[in-house]
This record gives structure tokens, C-alpha cells and sequence, in this order.
């Protein structure tokens, strides 16, 4: 791993897709234990006024660029080979590659009955794709009773990958909570990638996705509860990139790098 790009002061991995399966392939292999963020605008966004939140995101073993305005930081930085990682795309690669792998494969999150729908979609899609189970969450933290019954299921069945389907910050918060306690190798959330693939929300095309407008595709479909959070995050992230990237106000990381 190389040292991670500094997009205001959240540590983001300078890689592209398959750099990204690679690295997950390599985790598996060794059992080493993590979680995998997938990062745009509205998560870095989120943490500059939370600094629990930042510190869950830089501790992540890959904190993704999943839009490109990740990526066109990275670039403005020199991190030319840096390349969007979207929740989606690298849940149908890795999925992909489980055909021959034989990774298990573990859905939790969504509304009742997505996590199912998610399943068998991609199984429709990947014949030989080893799904070790779903779980659908109530929309509250987990109890005690409920934390004991996932983790039964998860030392039962032993997926390799357990995909988490919430919002942000809440799916990061609940990977960096509950993983040591799991018997899995790897936790990645891919929020919305739930709802897209298993065909409940239409994704952008792709022009509109390496446009950098998707949000806006977003925007329109669900303008009820995104609208806050992309005409507020968006314009303060444009101007706290320009602060940055023109040296006006410093971003630390505050955890440890890695090499």
C-alpha cells in the first residue's frame, strides 16, 4: 500500500478498481482482518464536523475513492493512476472473481426484503457465487440480544465478505464497532450499491457517472432525502477542496499513515 491521498483531512487510497480487488483478494488469502470504506464527497463532507467519524474512515484498511471528485483531487496531488473504486462496480467485480475464488458472501442492511432481492440478483448474474446469507437490520443500533444473534449467524456460516448496505456514517460506524467480534475477514459498505443492483433505484449512466454529476442523477430521482445533503455538502466541498489545494487552510491526517 502506498501513502494515502489527504482530501480534507480523510485519508483515501490512490487506487483504481482493480488495485482494489487485488487488495481485497490479498486480505482474504491472509486473513487480515478490516473494513473497507468506499468514500465520496458526502462522506468527507461528514467528517469535518466529526471527528469520531474522520478517525473511523483513516483507520479503515481501504478508504476508497468512490467518485471523482476523489479522483480529481488525487490527480491534483499527482496520483495519476488513481482511479474511482464506486460501491457497485467493485461489488459485482469481487463477485465476479468469487466464481473462481469461491468467496462467501454475506449481505446485511437495506429495507426488509432488499438484502434477499440483492442476493438473488446477483446469483441470477453469477451462477456460481457462494452466498453465505442476508440479514436485514431494524433502522435502530442493534441490541445486545440482536448483536448475539448476527454473530451466531456469522461464525455459522463464515463469509468471507460481510457487505453492509446502510447510510453513511452509519454503516462505517457499525463496521468499525462490531467486526472484531465477527468471525469474517472483511466488512466493506457500499451504502447505496444495495438499492442499485438489486434493481429497486436506477443507476446513472455511466457518461453521467465519470462526468461527475451523478449526484445531480441522484438528486432528481430521490430529491426528498438527498436534497439537503447534496446542495449543502457539494458547494462547501468545492470550497474546501480550493482552500487545500491552494495552501489557504491545512488538513491533517490524524491517523497513522501506512506504506
Amino acid at each position: 500500500m502506498t501513502e494515502r491521498v489527504n482530501i480534507l483531512g480523510v485519508g483515501v487510497d490512490p487506487l483504481n478498481l482493480p488495485g482494489a480487488v487485488t487488495a481485497i483478494g490479498e486480505a482474504i488469502r491472509t486473513h487480515a482482518k478490516g473494513y473497507i470504506c468506499v468514500t465520496g464527497v458526502h462522506g468527507v463532507s461528514e467528517a469535518q464536523d466529526d471527528p469520531v467519524f474522520r478517525d473511523i474512515l483513516n483507520r479503515a484498511f481501504l478508504n476508497t475513492p468512490d467518485g471523482m471528485p476523489m479522483v480529481w483531487m488525487g490527480w491534483w496531488q499527482g496520483r495519476r493512476g488513481m482511479g474511482r473504486v464506486y460501491g457497485p462496480d467493485l461489488m459485482l467485480e469481487i463477485c465476479r472473481v468469487s466464481e473462481q475464488t469461491h468467496w462467501r458472501h454475506f449481505f446485511y442492511g437495506g429495507a426488509p426484503g432488499v438484502a434477499e432481492q440483492l442476493a438473488a440478483s446477483l446469483q441470477s448474474r453469477f451462477p456460481n457465487l457462494t452466498v453465505a446469507g442476508t440479514y436485514t437490520p431494524p433502522f435502530r443500533p442493534l441490541n445486545e440480544e440482536e448483536t448475539e444473534k448476527l454473530r451466531v449467524l456469522i461464525a455459522k456460516n463464515k463469509p468471507d465478505i460481510i457487505w453492509v448496505g446502510l447510510s453513511t456514517p452509519k454503516q462505517e460506524a457499525f463496521m468499525a464497532g462490531i467486526l472484531s467480534c465477527l468471525d469474517t475477514t472483511l466488512m466493506i459498505g457500499v451504502g447505496a450499491a444495495f438499492d442499485l443492483l438489486s434493481g429497486r433505484v436506477r443507476q446513472a449512466p455511466r457518461w453521467v457517472q465519470r462526468s461527475g454529476f451523478e449526484w445531480l442523477y441522484r438528486l432528481v430521482q430521490e430529491p426528498g432525502r438527498l436534497w439537503k445533503r447534496y446542495l449543502k455538502n457539494n458547494p462547501l466541498f468545492v470550497w474546501r477542496a480550493f482552500l487545500q489545494l491552494t495552501g489557504l487552510r491545512r488538513y491533517d491526517l490524524e491517523a497513522k499513515q501506512k506504506t
